[in-house]
């Protein structure tokens, strides 16, 4: 194993245990580097002799700490990230040492996995970002802290160091609840839900097939709490009965469980235009629509949703960062469509 206090180029943090300190190292580093290093990496720096207590590698991360004991941490340079490089165009809103803001395109997957090891966000943000990354976990690499859909447009934040990625990571744990967090989506629906403004609250969990979720009882293993807050703006194509054909609808999350908003309208009997997984059973009632807007309609082949604003607090100044993105050609060419019906 490398010793990292021989490695040139590392890093290297000093420090005294004061008087009224106890317990294990690896929980007094965490609470003393709360900004910078979250519990689990400072353990995994323990394991890998990267932390020497009066000038001794520990190895453990239960060891007793005692008053005036000299920490040493040596924080190696990040190494290169498993995903590679690619050189893929970004929208990017906003930039600083600390984080990056981009307008995803729907058809971008994320993050590398199964069937998408590559041409995902992440290796574009690699490209971009070059050495302004200083490693997420000892990796240079960007911090996702929340995602969307391959097929989801819209704004997201990665974080580009260790102490952005923590409390990015803390703010959408939270959901808002104690600060400015917020998010909100854009959705094209079949019909128009009877309350023009409300709110769903159903568990999800995993459906029959795992790609899939859908609602189950709160007392299901796998059942996670969801929220969603949504309300009408636009309504297309008033019938007799008082319905609409389509709407738009604007959602804001209170949770943000995979497939929230898609399962949720589904849930409610208005599943997304487009939404292959959800909203299939519903692609004849284009037919209801004229000719044009049906062509539109029909030839829309995603899920009809676009993470429009996103608002958070910025991990350094603490300044509420607000950014909201049109939305992308294809989903406005839609809306125009079911404007004119």
């Amino acid at each position: 194993m490398t010793d990292p206090f021989k490695e040139a180029d590392a890093t290297r943090k000093v420090l005294t245990v004061p008087e009224d300190a106890e317990g294990r190292i690896d929980a007094w580093l965490a609470a003393t580097l709360a900004g910078d290093f979250s519990r689990s990496r400072i353990k995994a720096l323990i394991e890998e002799g990267a932390v020497h207590v009066n000038g001794a590698a520990i190895g453990e991360p239960k060891r007793k700490i005692h008053p005036g004991d000299r920490v040493e941490i040596a924080l190696p340079e990040p190494r290169d990230p498993e995903p590679k490089a690619e050189d893929i165009p970004l929208d990017v809103l906003y930039e600083d040492d600390d984080l990056i803001v981009i307008c995803k395109p729907a058809g971008l997957v994320v993050h590398p996995g199964a069937g998408n090891w590559t041409g995902t966000l992440v290796n574009a943000l690699i490209h971009h970002c070059g050495t302004s990354l200083s490693g997420i976990g000892g990796v240079r690499r960007p911090g996702i802290v929340h995602r969307l859909d391959k097929e989801t447009s819209g704004v997201m934040v990665a974080a580009k160091n260790d102490a952005a990625h923590r409390h990015l990571s803390d703010q959408f744990a939270d959901h808002g609840r104690t600060g400015p967090l917020e998010r909100a989506y854009q959705a094209v629906v079949w019909g128009r839900p009877r309350q023009l403004r409300g709110t769903i609250d159903a568990p999800l969990g995993r459906g029959m097939d795992r790609t899939k979720r859908a609602v189950k009882r709160e007392d299901a293993d796998d059942a996670r709490e969801a929220i969603t807050h949504y309300e009408v703006v636009e309504r297309y194509g008033e019938t007799e009965d008082g319905t609409s054909l389509a709407s738009l609808v604007e959602c804001h999350l209170e949770t943000g469980r995979t497939h929230q908003i898609r399962v949720h309208m589904a849930h409610i009997g208005h599943p997304l235009i487009g939404d292959p997984e959800y909203g299939g059973a519903f692609k004849t009632k284009a037919n209801r629509l004229p000719d044009e807007a049906r062509d539109v309609v029909n030839g829309f082949h995603r899920q009809a949703l676009h993470a429009f604003l996103l608002q958070f607090e910025h991990p350094s100044t603490g300044e509420t960062l607000h950014f909201e993105a049109p939305p992308p050609a294809d989903l406005a060419r839609l809306i125009g469509a079911l404007r004119a019906v």
